[in-house]
């Protein structure tokens, strides 16, 4: 029991409750401030008000109804009727503990599946000599469909380094245990196809890898409808060429003096989808200056607040600066979408890497 507003105020931040009675005539607070002050706070709003009162107007009923409370009564109250109506709302109260404590269960798992997920990405990019590699990775939920590689793929310095971009259909949970799955098989058969075959070509190692991993996706989890867009490639740093596999992903563009030189157009469909899907790969060479730019849909898609979509040109321009490293242009695509999207919901996983020739 309290005597006034405030002393309920103080009571109910002091000890939990479940369960507040009040009447809106009172000395110093009345009954529609104390209800507007449980209401506004996020640790007391659900906790379920009942309104008893001698004002019986229908103006009052509405006005507390409006304001958050849970019911209304009219003094003097029928105990048959107020104990019922208690019951129903603690009931109420019940399922929704019940309900937030299912949420802050589920939060907690997906908070540990994000902190596994972020060790499937790299700690570190390879460093090599004449080189610059640089990512960025926001998710839009807790976990995500998107991800990103870059490793070394022999033990020789300065040797061939693959690199990856992805994007696992869907959203969420289920996409997250794909990226899981997907991003280890390309590391485990795009390594086991170097040592196993030295004598092939980069243009032989990346289909075969990316040929078996589909076959698998298709063959095993033919019921769950998951497929992954991948961008492949093998920097050789000693010839500085690029051999790719493009398997349904957004085109990466060259960049050359802050002007898109070429699209990395698709050399093959997204893995997955079905058994016995071929894939071809391709060539480049890169120039001192040059910079790959690969990213995918959720970067182009990006929506502000006025729902306009980010785009590819906006894209281009922001990463055009030709002096830039490769970080800086990470940066400055970032920060462009940070201006763009200013503050709204993701839409989609942002995955972003920029891979550039330093000039002698």
């Amino acid at each position: 029991m309290a005597t006034g507003g405030q002393e309920a105020l103080d009571r109910l931040a002091a000890e939990p409750f479940d369960l507040v009675l009040l009447d809106i005539m009172m000395p110093g607070m009345n009954g529609y401030e104390v209800l507007e002050r449980v209401k506004g706070d996020d640790a007391l709003r659900h906790i379920p008000v009942i309104m008893i009162t001698a004002m019986t107007e229908m103006e009052s009923v509405v006005r507390c109804i409006e304001m958050g409370a849970e019911d209304h009564l009219p003094k003097p109250f029928n105990a048959t009727l107020l104990r019922a109506r208690v019951e129903a709302s603690l009931s109420r109260k019940r399922l929704r503990d019940r309900e937030q404590q299912l949420a802050l269960s589920m939060a907690r798992e997906l908070e540990i599946g994000r902190n596994i997920q972020r060790g499937f990405l790299p700690s570190a990019l390879p460093t090599i000599p004449g080189w610059e590699i640089a990512a960025r990775f926001r998710p839009a939920r807790q976990v995500a469909g998107d991800f990103y590689d870059a490793f070394a793929l022999t033990d020789a310095p300065s040797g061939p380094t693959a690199l990856v971009v992805s994007d696992v259909c869907d959203k969420g949970v289920g996409a997250a245990l794909f990226m899981a799955v997907f991003r280890s098989l390309i590391r485990v058969l795009l390594r086991e196809s170097y040592a196993a075959a030295p004598g092939r070509t980069d243009a032989e190692h990346l289909p075969h890898a990316l040929r078996v991993l589909s076959n698998y996706n298709a063959r095993t989890h033919a019921d769950a409808n998951m497929f992954a867009t991948v961008f492949l490639a093998v920097l050789d740093p000693a010839r500085a060429t690029l051999t790719y596999v493009n398997a349904g992903h957004d085109p990466p563009a060259l960049l050359r003096n802050g002007a898109v030189l070429r699209r990395l157009a698709p050399t093959g469909p997204a893995v997955g989808l079905l058994d016995g899907l071929a894939f071809g790969a391709e060539s480049l060479a890169l120039e001192p200056g040059d910079t790959l730019l690969a990213f995918t849909d959720g970067v182009s898609d990006a929506r502000g607040a006025d729902g306009e979509f980010y785009g590819e040109p906006r894209l281009f321009a922001a990463a055009a600066d030709p002096a830039a490293a490769a970080e800086a242009v990470v940066d400055a695509v970032d920060a462009d979408l940070a201006r763009h999207t200013m503050g709204a919901d993701p839409y989609d996983d942002i995955t972003l890497m920029a891979v550039r020739r330093v000039r002698a």
